[in-house]
C-alpha cells in the first residue's frame, strides 16, 4: 500500500514530474524546487551557456547516491530543513566564487550524514493492522508507504464453559495513536467461524477495548469482531471465535427452570456484550483497566471521600468546642 505523503514538503511541480515518469533525482528533487537549483547554478556559472548545463548535471549527479533512500515519515521535515540550509550554503559559496564541482559532492555528503542521524522508523509488526507509526518516506518517487499487512487479524479461539464468563480484549501488538481511537463490536452467530463481513451484525452499546459476556450460553457460540478506528479510519479488525462447552451446574439449571416463565430469561443479541466495569481491586491489579473514564471515576471518589472526612472533622470540632 503506497500513498502520496499528505503533509509532505514536496513542491507541487514534483507531483507532475512523478506522474509523467520523469527520472527522479533522489531526495534532491523531493526537498528542493527546480527554481532553487537553477538559481544556484546561475550564480555559479552564469545565466546561460554550456557551463550552466554542466553545473546542473553535476548537481543531480552528486545526489544520485540518495536515490533509494528511505526515512521515517515523521522525520521528513527535519530532512527538508537540512536541504533548505544546504541551498543557502550553496548560494553563499557560489557568490564567493567557489567551485560547484567541489561544493555539490560536499553538500551531498553532509545530507547523507544528516540522514544517518534521523530517527529510524519502527519495523512492521505482523500479522495485521494499519501501522502509521511505521510509515516510511521514499525518495525514489517522493511518496510514503505503510506496512503491507492485512487489516483483518487472524481469528482467535476462545473456549468457555456454559454459564461462565467470556472476556475479550481488543488490543494489538503495535502502537496506536493516542487520541480519537474508537472501538465497535459485531457478532456472527449460528456457530460460524468467519471473517466475512456480510455475516456480522452490529452490537449496540458495545464500546471500549474490553468486553465480556456473562453468563455464556450456547446461543453465544460464533465469531465476535472488534473494529478499531482512528478518526473514522480503519486500523484493524480483530476476531474471536467463542466456543461454548459443557452444561450448566445442576443448581443453576433448576433455578432457571423455576423462574424461566416469570423472568422470560433469554439472551438477547443487543445485550450479549456488556462493557467491562472493573471493581476497585481489578483497577489496581490491572494497569490496562485504568482508562481515562476510570481514572476520572477514581479521582471523583477520592475527592468525595476527602470532602466527607473534612466535613465530619469540622462538625466534630464544632460540637466539641460548643460543649465546652
Amino acid at each position: 500500500m503506497a500513498l502520496l505523503a499528505p503533509e509532505s514538503a514536496v513542491p507541487s511541480t514534483l507531483v507532475a514530474l512523478v506522474v509523467l515518469r520523469v527520472p527522479a533525482w533522489a531526495c534532491l528533487l523531493c526537498f528542493t524546487s527546480y527554481k532553487e537549483r537553477l538559481r544556484i547554478c546561475q550564480i555559479f556559472s552564469g545565466v546561460e551557456g554550456p557551463e550552466r548545463e554542466k553545473c546542473e548535471k553535476a548537481f543531480t549527479a552528486a545526489f544520485q547516491g540518495l536515490l533509494d533512500t528511505e526515512i521515517n515519515y515523521d522525520e521528513r521535515n527535519h530532512l527538508h530543513d537540512a536541504f533548505t540550509q544546504m541551498t543557502h550554503s550553496l548560494q553563499e559559496m557560489a557568490t564567493a566564487r567557489g567551485s560547484f564541482e567541489v561544493a555539490f559532492p560536499d553538500a551531498a555528503q553532509k545530507i547523507q550524514e544528516v540522514i544517518t542521524q534521523l530517527k529510524e522508523a519502527p519495523a512492521c509488526i505482523p500479522p495485521c493492522g494499519l501501522q502509521e507509526v511505521a510509515r516510511r518516506f521514499r525518495c525514489r518517487g517522493c511518496y510514503s508507504t505503510v506496512c503491507d499487512l492485512p487489516l483483518d487479524c487472524p481469528v482467535q479461539d476462545v473456549t468457555v464453559t456454559r454459564g461462565q464468563q467470556a472476556m475479550f480484549s481488543c488490543t494489538v501488538n503495535f502502537q496506536l495513536p493516542k487520541e480519537e481511537i474508537t472501538y465497535s463490536w459485531r457478532f456472527a452467530g449460528g456457530g460460524l467461524r468467519t471473517q466475512d463481513p456480510s455475516y456480522f451484525r452490529d452490537i449496540p452499546r458495545a464500546e471500549g477495548y474490553l468486553a465480556r459476556i456473562r453468563p455464556v450460553q450456547p446461543t453465544h457460540r460464533g465469531t465476535f469482531s472488534c473494529v478499531i478506528k482512528h478518526d473514522q479510519r480503519l486500523l484493524a479488525r480483530l476476531y474471536f471465535f467463542l466456543n461454548v462447552t459443557g452444561s450448566p451446574p445442576i443448581k443453576e439449571t433448576e433455578l432457571q427452570s423455576s423462574f424461566r416463565e416469570v423472568l422470560l430469561w433469554a439472551p438477547r443479541e443487543a445485550e450479549m456484550i456488556e462493557p467491562w466495569r472493573p471493581s476497585l481491586g481489578e483497577l489496581l491489579a490491572t494497569p490496562e483497566a485504568l482508562t481515562p473514564s476510570n481514572q476520572c471515576l477514581l479521582a471523583a471518589t477520592a475527592a468525595i471521600a476527602s470532602a466527607s472526612l473534612t466535613l465530619l472533622a469540622w462538625m466534630f470540632f464544632r460540637w466539641y468546642f460548643s460543649g465546652n
